[in-house]
């Protein structure tokens, strides 16, 4: 007997449907195999999709994120594959133990997770039929472009175009587009933002690098000799020890790169000013205007690395916008020393006496005291 199957029909705002495809594209040059996230509205049909280096925990609350920020809210149940970003034990039926980041997703966003039976693809059809129709219509021929930005800014355009010029399935009388619109005050209001990041632990080396997806991020100086723990975020890492931020960086997902954060490294450069010169963090560094013009002149002199270093250091007390100041205010004097930049920041720091106070005329005193220490030895004499 051939398998045969139950409709589906869904109220406004009742039900999503989520899955992931792999598509090929031409990324910088490079032929690459992208994860895309597929969002779709199981009673309206509309759909979002977004492309992922990864398949990972934070890619998937990136994904969500982005997509009921574009429909404005959320559904009250969203219907998953077994997916091993949410899904930790299947039990028999429907029953699941999902991943405890991803209930608090869920649970932020006040969605009741459903997973389909395994090997029942037709229970989110929908989304399944989504991942052909985008790779025809979309990924063919092969796509070209520079970054995941503009591949994704592209297929939020072809989204909402091919919304706007296809009928509904079962009322085509509208478009996929009005029956969006139509949808949208059912959903469930939009919440805000999700802090999507998935953690994990990390020691830092002597060289003030971190490891994380094959590649490595610098952290402060002061983070040295104690743990860190990683948040990796689609776009970012941030790294945090004992509940402050040593490091903040964009992600990377080449492998084996290393990306510094030359500040990090200001405070070594106290002891040890000649790896200026040739220390990997300050490669290429591009400093502020006037911060670059200074060094540019010390650069050869005796003492130039020590006295820039001086510079340098006094952006970690006084903040890189007082310093880029008196270093513009010396060079606009024809000096460039450390001794005269540092006298500057010195002076913003001490303006000098505050100015005079001038008395209202109500106020005047019409019979001003004298000063008489005299009057002290009256009250001495019998």
């Amino acid at each position: 007997m051939a398998d045969a199957y139950v409709p589906l029909t869904f109220a406004p705002g009742e039900a999503y449907q989520f899955d992931w495809s792999h598509e090929i594209v031409v990324m910088n040059g490079v032929t690459t195999i992208v994860k895309v996230a597929h969002v779709r509205l199981c009673h309206s049909r509309m759909m979002f999709v977004r492309a992922y280096p990864r398949e990972t925990q934070e890619m998937v609350f990136d994904a969500h994120e982005r997509a009921f920020s574009f429909f404005k809210g959320a559904c009250t149940r969203g219907i998953y594959d077994n997916m091993k970003t949410a899904v930790e034990t299947i039990f028999v039926g429907k029953d699941r133990q999902y991943n405890r980041r991803f209930l608090q997703m869920c649970a932020h966003h006040l969605v009741e997770p459903v997973a389909c039976t395994p090997a029942s693809d037709w229970e989110k059809g929908q989304v399944e039929n989504q991942v052909g129709l985008v790779r025809e219509r979309f990924f063919t021929p092969r796509l070209k472009f520079k970054t995941y930005d503009e591949l994704n800014a592209w297929l939020t355009d072809k989204v909402i175009a091919y919304a706007k010029a296809h009928p509904h399935p079962e009322r085509p009388e509208h478009t996929i587009w009005e029956m969006f619109e139509e949808e949208r005050p059912k959903l469930v209001a939009y919440r805000g933002r999700f802090d999507g990041f998935h953690a994990l632990p990390a020691s830092v080396s002597k060289t003030c690098l971190v490891r994380f997806d094959n590649n490595k991020y610098s952290v402060s100086a002061g983070a040295i000799g104690r743990p860190v723990e990683i948040y990796a975020y689609a776009d970012r890492i941030v790294i945090r020890q004992e509940g402050r931020i040593v490091a903040e960086h964009p992600r990377c997902y080449g492998r084996g790169e290393t990306i510094y954060d030359p500040w990090h490294y200001v405070p070594i450069l106290a002891r040890k000013p000649g790896a200026l010169r040739n220390g990997a963090p300050f490669k290429d560094w591009v400093l502020p205007a006037a911060l670059g013009r200074v060094r540019r002149k010390l650069t050869g002199s005796d003492e130039g690395d020590r006295q820039m270093v001086a510079i340098l250091a006094a952006v970690l007390t006084d903040g890189l916008p007082a310093v880029e100041s008196a270093c513009a205010q010396a060079m606009s004097e024809g000096v460039h020393s450390s001794d005269v930049i540092l006298n500057i920041l010195a002076r913003q720091r001490d303006p000098g006496p505050a100015a005079p106070i001038l008395t209202p005329d109500a106020l005047t005193l019409r019979h001003a005291p004298v000063a008489d220490c005299a009057r002290y030895d009256q009250l001495r004499s019998p």
